[in-house]
């Protein structure tokens, strides 16, 4: 395992963080679609293409998340996907879920897809360059009510296996289990569902006998609902987020890799700033945002390849911003002129 602790401690160094373009193409195509842009795989690696080559990025970046057909598609220069990634000293990952789906028995709760067959791609991928795989699990909150404890040890358990088939094929796993932001419930009561389930992930990883100094872990930060009327400050968020971590979280985990999970890019920043701010803690706190990175450069570039450029320099102010972050070295500075 020794490989594998030396990859997921490098994987969040030095304040640098993860780029997830893992979407599928019906997730992108919708982003796409709201700008005008036509969805087709030549314009999804296109725009992918303008992101893992922005000039500097892995000074920022150390690593990005692919998605199935961008890992097998090959750049304007005919390189794959991860040696275009290697040149720019960024470690290639693969998202290896096949998506959340419908769980039996539990109305308006989903369990992620994937094991049947993992063992194989995993080393499939290996082959072809992924240092480490993502694997996403999501966990719904309604008001007072859900996740169901069969829900949640079902996303849990299938986790913790594919954790654990990561591992055996000598790839990190990136190890994610989002508390949706969606809904109006309290930062309580989110407080106390991302303290539920992280026990229950850390008691399935345990159970399949993954290795936590090899893991990365991948969370949603401890926000209130997006739908509800209280709003909370970054303080709180920070104070709310490491209360829950400093509880459940083991020190053996090298590595924190937050998700924006719907936050706007600069409330993703700013919430990460004040938490590496606070203090010390036995993990590296960073970043594996998608649309908080890539919110700016998709605007930006809206399916025309003469803003390619103006689009690199929108994403490399939002890694610069969130590497600063990830030292607690952030500040408005970081921000372009209005």
């Amino acid at each position: 395992m020794t490989d594998l602790h030396a990859v997921a401690a490098e994987l969040l160094a030095n304040g640098r963080g993860i780029l997830a373009i893992d979407e599928t193409p019906g997730t992108i195509g919708g982003r796409f679609e709201k700008l005008g842009i036509e969805s087709t795989p030549e314009t999804r690696a296109a725009y992918r293409e303008l992101l893992i080559t922005t000039p500097d990025a892995g000074t920022w970046i150390v690593g990005a998340i692919l998605q199935d057909e961008t890992f097998n598609q090959k750049t304007s220069a005919c390189t794959t996907f991860p040696e275009a990634l290697a040149k720019n000293g960024i470690a290639a990952g693969i998202k290896v879920d096949t998506g959340a789906k419908p769980l039996a028995g539990h109305p308006n709760e989903t369990v992620t897809e994937g094991l049947d067959g993992l063992r194989d791609r995993l080393a499939a991928y290996k082959e072809k360059g992924a240092a480490f795989a993502k694997w996403r699990a999501v966990y719904r909150i309604e008001g007072e009510v859900g996740p169901t404890p069969g829900a949640s040890q079902a996303n849990a358990h299938a986790l913790a296996r594919y954790a654990a088939l990561c591992q055996e094929a000598g790839i990190v796993p990136i190890v994610e289990p989002e508390v949706l932001l969606e809904g109006d419930h309290s930062i309580e009561r989110c407080a106390e569902v991302t303290a539920a389930t992280l026990r229950g992930v850390f008691n399935e990883l345990a159970a399949q006998r993954v290795d936590l100094r090899g893991i990365v872990l991948k969370p949603s930060m401890v926000v209130p609902g997006k739908a509800g009327d209280k709003k909370a400050t970054p303080d709180e968020v920070a104070k709310a987020t490491l209360k829950v971590f400093a509880e459940v979280v083991p020190a053996a985990v090298p590595s924190v890799a937050f998700l924006s999970g719907g936050q706007s890019p600069v409330q993703a920043t700013e919430h990460l700033q004040v938490m590496n701010a606070t203090g010390e803690f036995p993990w590296q706190l960073g970043f594996s945002y998608g649309r908080a990175l890539q919110d700016d450069p998709l605007a930006t570039w809206k399916g025309d390849n003469a803003n390619a450029e103006k689009a690199q320099k929108a994403l490399a102010v939002r890694a610069k911003a969130n590497a600063a972050a990830s030292k607690g070295e952030y500040d408005a500075s970081h921000e372009p002129a209005a």
